[in-house]
């Protein structure tokens, strides 16, 4: 896919947040969670054929550069998606990159959510 084409993916995700991702949003932005900054909906390329102009992607919920964690938030589809959601993960963590899964239920406890994300954090 175009750089151009996943741009307007990535803008069309943050336009149209889950209430889930409203939620976690509002208790992570602007560095609220000890300081780190995160993402919403931010394209990361893990490999790139130049010469075409294509490039391979993934665009997590929350993504977070300083600590290279990925903050993925699951609903329902997910029970239904588990093997696209292994391979995905296999890519990610070869690229040196963690993943943390939130179902969406847990954001009932949000005090939860917050150390269970900071647990991720690297001291």
């Amino acid at each position: 896919m175009k750089w151009s084409e996943i741009k307007e993916i990535a803008t069309r995700l943050r336009n149209n947040p889950t209430p889930s991702e409203v939620i976690l949003w509002e208790i992570i932005r602007n560095r609220q969670l000890m300081r780190r900054k995160f993402l919403r909906q931010h394209p990361l390329i893990y490999d790139a054929d130049r010469n075409a102009n294509e490039f391979f992607f993934f665009i997590p919920d929350f993504y977070c550069a300083s600590e290279q964690l990925i903050t993925e938030l699951d609903g329902p589809i997910h029970d239904f998606q588990k093997e696209k959601n292994y391979r995905r993960e296999q890519i990610l963590t070869s690229n040196n990159l963690r993943v943390l899964r939130i179902r969406n239920e847990e954001l009932d406890n949000i005090e939860q959510v917050k150390r269970k994300i900071t647990d991720m954090f690297r001291v």
